[in-house]
């Protein structure tokens, strides 16, 4: 009698189901799991492709640190792994991964895994450091295995003693989830829809377009970028800057930078796009000036557009954009570095182009989706044996 092992897949907030992890429920219940997604209340979950195929539960997370609130998550985790029973629970982003790892714990489910895809505590400073350095290892004191996306993580929390080497792992080259190398390739572009883009937003020929993709918060770099770009526009004609993410209370851009976003003629906002790839093959640059991240998968998607590349010299970024042959990396927070990189890459596109080459390269020989889906399954099913659940599934 064959036995499909319990998955429980978990974020915070609905928005990371969708975007971090997409189509990695439908691959495992393809593969033999029965699949649970918990998060967060939200319109998000009807992003989600086929969600009737999967047992829904939400439970409200904070996603910053709130006693009241995550007691009553941490309680209504528990009695949930209590009710279905997981063998397997699996968590993404920080708040998320504390309260799934110590209610799994507590429950006893054979296998617990977190993936780490940032640090939150990098960009924070003096108790609130404290508190999260502290958060992040009961996080992984509870799993079985925390598994970084990128090597420049491994490296942090093990230089940090967070937690022991046998106890972390990177999955292949990096990354959560791969990139779907279907559709982030300009030959799925259909040049109809591209022209229509161009024409709603009145871009011409003559136009460069930068381009940012991400939440429009200070940890972003949003306010570096902005203000590069404006030198950029006061030396150069026919510049633009694209900004595609929504704005949010939390880590909040100051009023008066939203302000110059919202009203400067060479400056478009976006709130969001399920059309991301299309931004990326209409305008000339990818620009990440991100003060902090895991293994970021826009990148990931610019690089293999072909779109040259210029990013902050953050872990996660150094990680897909290795060295100068491959992109423009610049000191994080360094506006004025910024600006230098943003004027080589006008001034000699053909050099930036050849970067781009190489990286779009890379990307593809390293991280299709599909690869990266079947070695997580392939994990999952190791470490089932090795906590001698009983299933029917196999590696392949």
């Amino acid at each position: 009698m064959s036995y499909r092992p319990k998955l429980v897949r978990i974020t915070t907030v609905p928005i990371s189901m969708r975007l971090l992890i997409t189509g990695q429920p439908a691959y495992m219940k393809d593969a033999g799991f029965d699949v649970t997604l918990v998060s967060s209340e939200g319109n998000d979950w009807n992003g989600i492709p086929d969600l009737s195929q999967y047992s829904l539960h939400k439970i409200e997370m904070a996603r910053q640190i709130n006693i009241k609130k995550d007691i009553k998550a941490l309680v209504g985790l528990i009695r949930l792994f209590r009710k279905i029973r997981p063998d397997i629970v699996h968590s993404h982003t920080p708040k998320a991964g504390l309260l799934a790892m110590l209610a799994a714990k507590i429950t006893g489910v054979p296998v617990r895994i977190h993936t780490l895809a940032g640090l939150p505590l990098i960009t924070a400073t003096g108790v609130k450091r404290k508190i999260l350095f502290q958060a992040e290892k009961l996080t992984f004191k509870s799993a079985n295995e925390t598994w970084p996306n990128s090597k420049q993580l491994l490296n942090f929390v093990l230089t940090n003693k967070m937690l022991p080497q046998h106890k972390v792992r990177m999955i292949l080259n990096g990354s959560s989830n791969g990139i779907d190398l279907s559709k982030f390739t300009v030959q799925a572009i259909n040049s109809e829809r591209q022209k229509a883009l161009r024409k709603d937003y009145t871009i011409v020929d003559s136009d460069f377009c930068f381009l940012a993709v991400g939440r429009m918060v200070n940890d972003k770099g949003i306010a570096e970028l902005v203000q590069a770009f404006l030198q950029v526009y006061a030396t150069h004609s026919g510049v633009r800057l694209f900004l595609l993410g929504p704005f949010e209370e939390a880590d909040g851009l100051p009023q008066s930078l939203i302000d110059i976003i919202k009203t400067h003629q060479a400056i478009t906002h976006i709130n969001w796009s399920d059309e991301v790839e299309y931004f990326m093959s209409i305008c000339l640059c990818f620009v990440h000036a991100s003060h902090r991240e895991g293994f970021p998968g826009v990148v990931l998607q610019a690089g293999a557009m072909g779109i040259p590349i210029i990013c902050s010299d953050i872990p996660g970024n150094i990680d897909i954009v290795e060295n100068e042959s491959e992109g423009h990396v610049y000191p994080v927070k360094d506006e004025q570095a910024l600006l230098v990189q943003m004027t080589t890459v006008l001034d000699n596109y053909a050099l930036a182009l050849q970067k781009a080459q190489l990286l779009q390269e890379k990307i593809i020989q390293n991280y299709d989706r599909k690869i990266v889906h079947k070695a997580i399954k392939d994990m999952y099913v190791q470490l089932l044996n090795e906590k001698q659940v009983a299933h029917s599934l196999r590696t392949d």
